[in-house]
């Protein structure tokens, strides 16, 4: 009996060091404020993108919540204000799968903002289907929307340099693959697995933030990715209530909330001194090293020249 006791005893203490230490993870420490700075968030109506909003917002920052849906985008805003306390929120369409969406963003906002000072590449998602222009959807979403959006937004982020650009991508990226060949022939990053296809879709994102940096320099903008961490987010929206019963208390052991998954987002956006470390990957708040593949310089210059070329750009 006392032997089941004392690996009882073991296990809830080891339990509770992993969920303290490995699922929750580190905080951004940064106490920078943001009043006269202007911050663009993706994907900001729900999830880390939310919580981020929310943070910036205390800090002083006007935070443009970027939102494919108005209704949801609107409703969200309300939240963060509410919590927030600061009334400097505004919310602006943008829907990544549609490159004239893009655009028309771009438009307005290089129009009525005179600055950028943080641009959040945030928003993404897993599942098939294609974009308004016909490209594969995670492949449009996760990365060729971004890609466009920041560079039609780097001009205002020059001038309001020193600025950042973050963008958030995933550990998934170290199983990504790249065929260029299957993007040529049908605009899509693969003809295998959902999971596939979204983890490619998240090496784009490191190879975007690599060759950025190259063509950044001398500009004082710097520019980082980043694995927020295996976040519970509205994971149940589309799952049987009773599964969700079950689900919910590993989610709450195994996963981060949204709060801690934006921490890492936070803290590429506002950790001073960081500079030296642009075009590098972060998780837990800590610089990473990358696999080869995620730091080929051939291949983050073939994968820029053509999305330039996908995107119009060119």
């Amino acid at each position: 009996m006392s032997c089941f006791l004392i690996c009882g005893a073991v296990f809830v203490v080891a339990a509770y060091f992993y969920h303290e230490i490995i699922v929750k993870g580190k905080r951004c420490t940064s106490t920078v404020k943001l009043h006269g700075k202007t911050v663009i968030i993706t994907g900001s109506n729900t999830g880390i993108g939310k919580r981020t909003a929310v943070d910036l917002a205390k800090r002083g920052a006007r935070v443009i919540m970027a939102c494919r849906s108005r209704e949801r985008g609107e409703a969200a805003m309300l939240d963060v204000k509410t919590e927030s306390g600061s009334s400097d929120v505004v919310f602006m369409p943008l829907d990544l799968a549609s490159l004239k969406s893009v655009r028309s963003f771009a438009e307005n906002f290089l129009k009525s903002e005179s600055r950028l000072d943080i641009l959040i590449n945030n928003a993404g998602l897993l599942c098939e289907g294609r974009t308004d222009d016909g490209f594969g959807m995670m492949f449009g979403v996760n990365h060729l929307g971004h890609f466009l959006l920041t560079n039609l937004l780097l001009p205002r982020l020059k001038e309001s340099a020193p600025s950042r650009v973050v963008t958030v991508s995933s550990v998934a990226h170290n199983f990504g693959h790249i065929d260029f060949d299957c993007l040529n022939k049908h605009k899509t990053l693969g003809l295998g697995s959902t999971m596939n296809k979204y983890s490619a879709s998240k090496l784009c994102n490191v190879l975007f933030t690599h060759e950025l940096n190259k063509r950044l320099q001398g500009t004082n903008v710097s520019c980082f990715s980043l694995h927020p961490g295996a976040i519970s987010s509205e994971f149940d929206r589309n799952v049987n209530r009773t599964l969700v019963m079950l689900i919910t208390p590993l989610s709450l052991f195994f996963f981060k909330t949204p709060e801690q998954g934006c921490q890492t987002t936070l803290h590429c956006a506002l950790q001073p001194g960081l500079e030296p470390l642009s075009g590098r990957y972060f998780s837990n708040c800590t610089v990473r090293n990358l696999f080869a593949k995620a730091r080929d310089d051939a291949a983050a210059k073939k994968l820029w020249e053509l999305s330039e070329s996908m995107s119009g750009l060119q």
